[in-house]
């Protein structure tokens, strides 16, 4: 298997909403799972796929890591989440001209655009299913997000 029908097999899972898939080929076994953990970092483009190796020899067992995260001593801010609908990329305002759709403290309604989604070219408006004040955005500008991950905190009035 080459590298671009893997990556083709990677976009289409990252699109539907299949959360597994797997596929033997000659010697070769791949399984992709949507919703394992992953860790993010900036400037690559990620897909949620198993923590194992993608691919393994027939019959071979897979290796399986844990990435459970260390408890963290902080306290965190409380609210809640409003999360990402789909996998993509992560814009607070609409352009770099333009002033960013909500900051910290701003009030937002339910409906209200929060964000913008980039995902296949193509620009997803992210509305607040929660209304009351924004007290933290927990994405960077411009940064990778996965299906689910909270983007910001709203205290509910």
């Amino acid at each position: 298997m080459d590298l671009d029908h893997l990556r083709e097999i990677l976009e289409l899972v990252a699109s539907c909403d299949v959360s597994e898939v797997e596929i033997e080929e000659e010697s070769m076994r791949i399984v992709v799972r949507k919703h394992a953990p992953v860790q993010a970092f900036p400037q690559q483009l990620m897909y949620a796929a198993a923590p194992a190796p993608l691919a393994a020899p027939m019959g071979a067992p897979a290796a399986v890591h844990d990435s459970t995260p260390a408890p963290v001593a902080a306290a965190a801010p409380s609210g809640k989440p409003v999360r990402a609908p789909i996998v993509g990329t992560f814009y607070t305002a609409s352009s770099p001209d333009s002033a960013d759709f909500v900051k910290v403290g701003d009030k937002v309604k339910v409906g209200d655009v929060v964000c913008i989604i980039e995902a296949m070219k193509l620009m997803n408006e992210i509305e607040s299913d929660v209304a009351g004040t924004v007290v933290k955005i927990l994405v960077d500008n411009a940064t990778p997000v996965e299906y689910d991950q909270p983007l910001f905190l709203v205290d509910p009035n």
